[in-house]
């Protein structure tokens, strides 16, 4: 009963394929623009396009087209979309390059005690930041018209 509530559910269901389809087309993408065969960018945040945005988008989008863009479940479904595609493309954005130049200090760093042959107490290695974690607005954008489209097509071509 619940599980078919769900099926039905047009708006869900359409934010959770975008967001299957944005994940998924990352690694392709990435092969064809940076000639590097990262499987695992499909299990991560961050990349071309915004998964975030493609979710958010295509959200919002099937709310309008199923209750009217008049209607407080598009309101809602907009301002949570804006503040997750601004989040994603500013903060976690800037997020990923404090973690870039963190790692290139600690890593000159290192090669600066090697250089001078200091012995330090710590046995291991630091462990890199996480780079990928935000979007450059363009890769929101992409996510975004990604999830646009994929809530027109689900609707017209699975849910009529």
């Amino acid at each position: 009963m619940i599980l078919t509530a769900l099926i039905h559910n047009y708006p869900l269901i359409t934010a959770f394929v975008s967001m299957l389809i944005a994940q998924i087309i990352k690694f392709p993408l990435l092969y064809i623009m940076e000639k590097k065969l990262e499987p695992m960018i499909m299990f991560s945040n961050g990349g071309m396009p915004s998964s975030h945005s493609a979710f958010v988008t295509s959200l919002t989008t099937a709310l309008g087209i199923k209750y009217g863009v008049e209607s407080p479940y598009f309101a809602i479904a907009t301002v949570f979309a804006l503040i997750t595609m601004w989040d994603a493309a500013g903060v976690r954005y800037q997020a990923s390059e404090h973690a870039r130049i963190l790692n290139i200090l600690v890593q000159d760093f290192q090669n600066l005690v090697e250089h001078v042959k200091y012995k330090t107490k710590r046995t291991r290695n630091q462990v890199p930041l996480k780079e990928l974690l935000g979007h450059k607005p363009f890769e929101v954008l992409v996510g975004s018209f990604l999830g646009f489209l994929i809530a027109f097509i689900i609707k017209y071509w699975v849910y009529q």
